[in-house]
């Protein structure tokens, strides 16, 4: 399948209805989304493989790599001009995008134009889109008192973020129904890899931000390998279904803290005597309030494997921390 690179053709945006009825603004996504375009009429000109990422994150950029290394053409979006710099240097077509910011050259016009429902229609039925996603998170489900649940379960977000992501699932979904094209939404756990993870934060040995000891007091968590991230995507590529919902989650969710006490003894094992300061589980651990929820959920990814036939590179915390820290220099040389 011949592939356009969508260099003017800035379609994925989030959808928030505004005052005025009609009219959606501009919102920066939490999580990526990406778009793949068809060359059309022009598939004899063998042109590579493209995608569009709106949000050159972490997992956007581990995404851009592996499809890059493919040979596909990667384009995405940064917020600064130091960012732009560094995504290009690494080979990737980049444009600066902010909502915020006055927008001056005509891409950045384009994107200011989308904010009419009915362009943003016609931009979409006009741009040979192959394949869409959105990234949004497992926190959409809620609380279930760690019990299991799968795509079937219905969402019941009680946070401002998790309710935001919501909103976005259905704004997309909406849209998508509305121009006909297809439109899939991966429900992340919590994203770690090389960089970060529980292994990286004990390496710095500092202390915990507020948001990361409140984690502490969930008695189950759900999380993905960036890698396993990006196969999913690219096995959904290959496997698209419109409206889909796919939990993408490893195999154990497990309390934050073990992930921790085991993170902290593979960097003794292999830098013993380096490790200073109090773990940062037992720091956390000293501070839940007593009572505090220990529920959550837990998170099945049966549907990436038995509809995208996924097989986890890393299905246990155990590892893919193992991993990051087989690749790891040593920090303290």
């Amino acid at each position: 399948m011949e592939i356009w690179r969508l260099p003017y053709q800035p379609a994925v945006i989030h959808l928030r209805r505004g005052q005025t009825s009609g009219i959606y603004s501009i919102k920066t996504l939490p999580f990526p989304l990406y778009i793949k375009c068809s060359q059309g009429n022009e598939s004899s000109s063998k042109k590579p493989d493209s995608m569009f990422i709106l949000g050159m994150g972490f997992v956007g950029k581990f995404l851009a790599a592996d499809l890059k290394s493919s040979g596909w053409e990667v384009t995405g979006t940064c917020t600064s001009t130091s960012r732009k710099k560094k995504l290009e240097e690494m080979g990737f077509h980049s444009l600066i995008f902010d909502s915020n910011e006055p927008l001056n050259n005509g891409v950045q016009c384009a994107l200011q134009m989308l904010r009419h429902k009915e362009l943003l229609k016609e931009r979409l039925k006009g741009g040979n889109l192959q394949w869409l996603g959105y990234l949004s998170s497992t926190s959409v489900y809620g609380d279930f008192s760690g019990a299991w649940v799968d795509e079937e379960f219905p969402p019941r977000p009680t946070t401002e973020s998790a309710r935001a992501r919501m909103a976005a699932e259905e704004g997309w979904l909406h849209l998508a129904c509305d121009v006909g094209v297809t439109v899939q939404i991966f429900r992340l756990g919590g994203i770690y890899g090389p960089g970060r993870s529980a292994v990286d934060t004990i390496l710095k040995q500092e202390p915990l931000s507020k948001s990361q000891k409140m984690r502490f007091s969930r008695h189950y968590t759900s999380r993905i390998h960036v890698a396993d991230i990006c196969q999913t995507l690219k096995a959904s590529i290959q496997r698209p279904s419109a409206g889909k919902m796919y939990n993408v989650v490893d195999d154990d969710p497990a309390p934050r803290e073990q992930v921790f006490k085991f993170a902290r003894s593979l960097v003794e094992e292999k830098w013993p005597g380096h490790l200073t300061s109090k773990s940062s589980a037992e720091e956390a651990e000293s501070l839940i309030p007593q009572g505090a929820s220990r529920g959550a959920k837990r998170v099945s990814n049966k549907c990436i494997k038995t509809e995208l036939g996924v097989r986890l590179l890393y299905p246990t915390y155990e590892s893919g921390l193992r991993s990051i820290i087989e690749r790891m220099e040593n920090p303290f040389g």
